[in-house]
C-alpha cells in the first residue's frame, strides 16, 4: 500500500512546501493534482523533467488547447480568458511568441537596463529615507512592493496621477487567494479597462516608453490591439509579482544565515551570487504558467494525454538532490545554475531587470541598516497562497538606529 500523498495546498504547504516537495520527488515525481471547478493537472517536480518540459516545443502554452475542464474552470489570469489580457507572449506558442517576444524585448536591451538601473537605484534611496523613519519598517511593504511597481510604471509610462490607484489594484492581485475571484476578477476588469485607456492615449499622442512602442507596433499592424493590453497586463503581474517575491525571500534568506549577510556587507560583489542561490533555494515562481501536451507524452515514466494541464515545480526541481549536493541549504558560493526564470523559448524576457532590483535593494538596506534583523517570530510570518508565485505577505524588520 502506498504512503498518503501530502497536501499541495493549505496554510501548512504555505508555510513550508518543501517537505511535500520533497515527498512528491521521491515517490510521485509527476503527480496528479486536484484543482477548482473539478480540473486535474500534473504536477512535475524533479530537475531534469523539469528541463525537459521547460524547452518541449510540444508543451504549448496557448490555452485553448488546454482540456475543456481546465478551461471551463477559469484557471490563471484572467479568470475569464478575456483576450484583451490573456493574448500575451505567455500564451503563445511559435509563430506568434516569437512575434510577440520580439517587439517586446525593447524594454529590456542592456541600455534600456542600465537606464531603469539608475532608476531602481533612485527610487531605492528615497524609500530607504522613509524606512529609517518608519517606526516599524517592512522590507515587503516598503521596499519590495513599491520599488518594482515604480519601474513597471516607469516602463509603461503611467502618468504619476495614476500610481497609487494602479499600485492599490496591482495588490490585490498579488496578496488574494485562489478562491476570491470577486476581488481578483475586479482588480482585472479595472486593468482591463485602464489598460485600453493608456492604450487610448498612446494612439491620440505618441510617447517614448514601452507601451508606447506597443501601440507603434500595432499601427503598423504587427500587433492586435489585444495583445497591446495583453503584454502590458502580462508586464504587471509578471514582472512585478515574481520581484516582489525574490526580494522578500532574498532578505528572509540572509535573516536566517546572518553570517552569509555579513559577507555581503562586507563584499557587496557577493550580492550577485547570493541572489541566484536565492532564486534556487526559494524561487519566486513556484511553478510556471501552465503547459499542454499537444500530443500524447510521456514526462517522469507517466502518460500525460493531449490538452491534460501541466505545471512543472520551479520550487522543488530547484531542491533536487539529483542535480544539487546537499539541495536544502543555503550556499551563495555553489554557483550552480536553476530554472527559476525558465528555460527554453520562454525564459523570461525580464531575468536581467529582476536581477538588477534585486542587487540594488539588497546592497542599499545591508551598506544603510547595520544590525538588520526580524522583528518577528519567523513563524508569524504568511506566505501568499497561490499555485503560481512563492512570496511572503510582510517582512517586519528592526534595525540598529543608533550605530554610527
Amino acid at each position: 500500500m502506498s504512503p498518503t500523498p501530502p497536501a499541495t495546498h493549505g496554510p501548512g504547504f504555505e508555510a513550508d512546501p518543501h517537505p511535500a516537495y520533497r515527498w512528491l520527488r521521491e515517490h510521485s515525481p509527476v503527480h496528479r493534482v486536484d484543482l477548482p471547478g473539478g480540473a486535474r493537472a500534473w504536477l512535475v517536480t524533479r530537475y531534469g523533467d523539469a528541463r525537459d518540459v521547460l524547452a518541449d516545443p510540444n508543451m504549448l502554452k496557448d490555452p485553448a488547447r488546454a482540456d475543456p475542464v481546465w478551461y471551463r474552470a477559469g484557471l490563471g489570469l484572467p479568470f475569464d480568458h478575456r483576450p484583451s489580457l490573456v493574448r500575451s507572449m505567455v500564451n503563445a506558442d511559435a509563430p506568434d511568441h516569437a512575434r510577440l517576444r520580439g517587439v517586446t524585448a525593447g524594454a529590456f536591451t542592456p541600455r534600456r537596463v542600465r537606464e531603469l538601473q539608475e532608476s531602481a537605484e533612485r527610487i531605492t534611496g528615497e524609500l530607504l529615507d522613509a524606512v529609517e523613519r518608519e517606526p516599524a519598517p517592512d522590507l515587503v511593504r516598503d521596499l519590495a512592493y513599491p520599488l518594482p511597481i515604480a519601474i513597471i510604471c516607469d516602463i509603461l509610462g503611467v502618468p504619476r496621477a495614476n500610481r497609487p490607484e494602479f499600485h492599490r489594484q496591482a495588490a490585490v492581485i498579488d496578496s488574494s487567494s485562489p478562491d476570491e475571484l470577486d476581488a481578483i476578477g475586479a482588480a482585472t476588469d479595472w486593468f482591463d479597462a485602464y489598460l485600453g485607456e493608456l492604450v487610448d492615449a498612446r494612439l491620440r499622442s505618441p510617447s517614448d516608453d514601452l507601451l508606447g512602442d506597443l501601440v507603434e507596433a500595432h499601427r503598423s499592424g504587427e500587433l492586435m490591439r489585444d495583445e497591446v493590453t495583453s503584454t502590458a497586463f502580462l508586464l504587471l503581474v509578471a514582472g512585478h509579482e515574481t520581484t516582489v517575491a525574490l526580494i522578500g525571500t532574498m532578505f528572509l534568506l540572509l535573516l536566517r544565515h546572518p553570517e552569509e549577510m555579513a559577507r555581503l556587507r562586507e563584499d557587496p560583489e557577493l550580492v550577485g551570487p547570493a541572489i541566484e542561490e536565492s532564486l534556487r533555494l526559494e524561487s519566486p515562481l513556484q511553478n510556471a504558467t501552465w503547459r499542454f501536451p499537444a500530443v500524447p507524452a510521456t514526462v517522469g515514466g507517466v502518460r500525460l494525454e493531449a490538452g491534460e494541464p501541466v505545471l512543472v515545480s520551479l520550487l522543488s526541481a530547484g531542491r533536487d538532490p539529483e542535480r544539487y549536493e546537499d539541495p536544502d541549504s543555503f550556499d551563495p558560493g555553489r554557483g550552480a545554475s536553476h530554472l527559476s526564470f525558465g528555460h527554453g523559448a520562454h525564459f523570461c524576457l525580464g531575468a536581467r531587470l529582476a536581477r538588477v532590483q534585486a542587487r540594488v535593494a539588497v546592497t542599499a538596506v545591508l551598506r544603510r541598516f547595520p544590525g538588520l534583523r526580524l522583528a518577528v517570530r519567523e513563524d508569524e510570518l504568511r506566505w501568499w497562497p497561490s499555485m503560481i508565485m512563492h512570496g511572503l505577505f510582510a517582512l517586519p524588520v528592526a534595525f540598529d538606529r543608533t550605530a554610527a
